[in-house]
């Protein structure tokens, strides 16, 4: 009997703005900035993450990989059997060497490829696959590791990838599923403007407690709910309280309410109801809790339309660190009904990148949707 061949890219510096708050990793000028302030690159850790449900099964199948941080450490360190298909051409990886990778892939046939980055490591699986007419021929599964995740070729987590690919390496049938490939214009990001568009679709497995669906543009609007929400949140705030507000529509209504400036797509600190910090990375959120060590913190986060993922999607500025300084009890977790109701009833999911964080964070929670209003909802991983 042949072995499964597993085919494994990474994009090693996928998400290395992720907690710094530089709303992506594209370009030469970004990582540079990152790794200047400290940026340390998560999306090995994260692929190796997904391969460790995979080790049990290592006599079923190998894995095909790039040299390097483009995937063998990981293989290397999960214990799994891999073989090379290409080197880098230099130490600093760069897009023309994903795409050189994913022609080494279908030249090897690949039964199925795994890849770890963000949107723009999955517009250039895309693009390769399509320069070399291999869409309808190889399907992808997606390790998030990325700032920007709006596509739906990701799994909900590393962890969940790795499941769903254990499944099919036992021989489980998988539907396969034309999904989308989107990706923003980074410039508009960072002014706080979403211009999303689809670039194309590659094929996966469909498993809606495995895979994230596609993230929901919000066309309609809901005001009086988002100021009902803002409203509540507000006349419950207390004195001397740390509010990081977190990225998103539902807590960017809460800084209209309060009349302040908002990062919409970033963190702010409010206290006392007046704005003290704008755009923070991780480590400013954590000096700001040093500075004010005998205040309480609060964390206000929202839920993706479409997805239900709460952390780990586009405010990763919240990591584990952050989050068990703040307190799982601190959090306080916003969306509007339609919302809720969009989900059609799956869970909603968190991708902190920690395990045992996301296994704290999971169980019911409740969810402010309107005045004074609440939902209890399950948090699932």
């Amino acid at each position: 009997m042949s072995l499964f061949k597993l085919g494994l890219i990474v994009n090693p510096v996928a998400g290395i703005g992720g907690r710094l708050g530089l709303k992506g990793s594209d370009g030469k000028v970004i990582r540079e900035a990152a790794f200047e302030q400290g940026a340390i690159a998560l999306a090995g850790a994260r692929s190796l993450q997904a391969l460790q449900p995979l080790s049990a099964l290592k006599a079923l199948f190998e894995v095909l990989t790039v040299a390097g941080t483009m995937g063998q450490e990981a293989a290397e360190e999960a214990g799994l059997n891999y073989r090379l298909v290409m080197r880098p051409e230099t130490e600093q990886t760069e897009p023309l060497d994903t795409r050189h990778a994913v022609e080494m892939m279908v030249k090897a046939k690949v039964d199925l490829l795994m890849f770890a980055g963000g949107d723009g490591t999955a517009r250039d699986i895309y693009n390769a696959l399509s320069a070399l007419n291999a869409l309808d021929s190889v399907s992808v599964v997606g390790i998030p590791a990325g700032c920007k995740i709006h596509s739906a070729v990701y799994a909900v987590s590393p962890l969940h990838a790795g499941e769903l690919v254990a499944s099919i390496i036992r021989g489980k049938a998988a539907r396969l599923v034309e999904a989308d490939v989107m990706d923003i214009d980074e410039v508009a990001f960072r002014d706080g403007v979403v211009k999303a568009r689809r670039y194309g679709g590659l094929w996966v497995p469909q498993d809606n407690q495995h895979m994230q669906a596609l993230k929901e543009g919000g066309v309609e609007h809901e005001s009086l709910a988002l100021q009902n929400i803002a409203l509540t949140v507000i006349e419950q705030m207390q004195p001397d309280v740390l509010y990081f507000i977190g990225s998103g529509s539902t807590p960017a209504a809460i800084m209209q309410e309060l009349g302040l400036e908002n990062t919409l797509l970033g963190i702010d600190l409010v206290i006392n109801q007046q704005l003290v910090g704008s755009d923070l990375t991780e480590q400013q959120i954590l000096q700001y809790m040093d500075q004010y060590s005998a205040a309480e913190a609060r964390i206000i986060v929202t839920v993706i339309g479409g997805q239900g993922i709460v952390f780990g999607r586009g405010n990763q500025q919240f990591s584990p660190e952050v989050i068990r300084r703040v307190g799982l009890k601190n959090i306080h977790y916003l969306a509007t009904a339609e919302k809720i109701r969009g989900l059609m009833g799956r869970a909603l999911r968190v991708d902190s990148g920690d395990e045992k964080l996301n296994s704290a964070l999971s169980g019911m929670v409740r969810v402010l949707t309107g005045y004074d209003e609440y939902m209890l909802y399950k948090i699932s991983i």
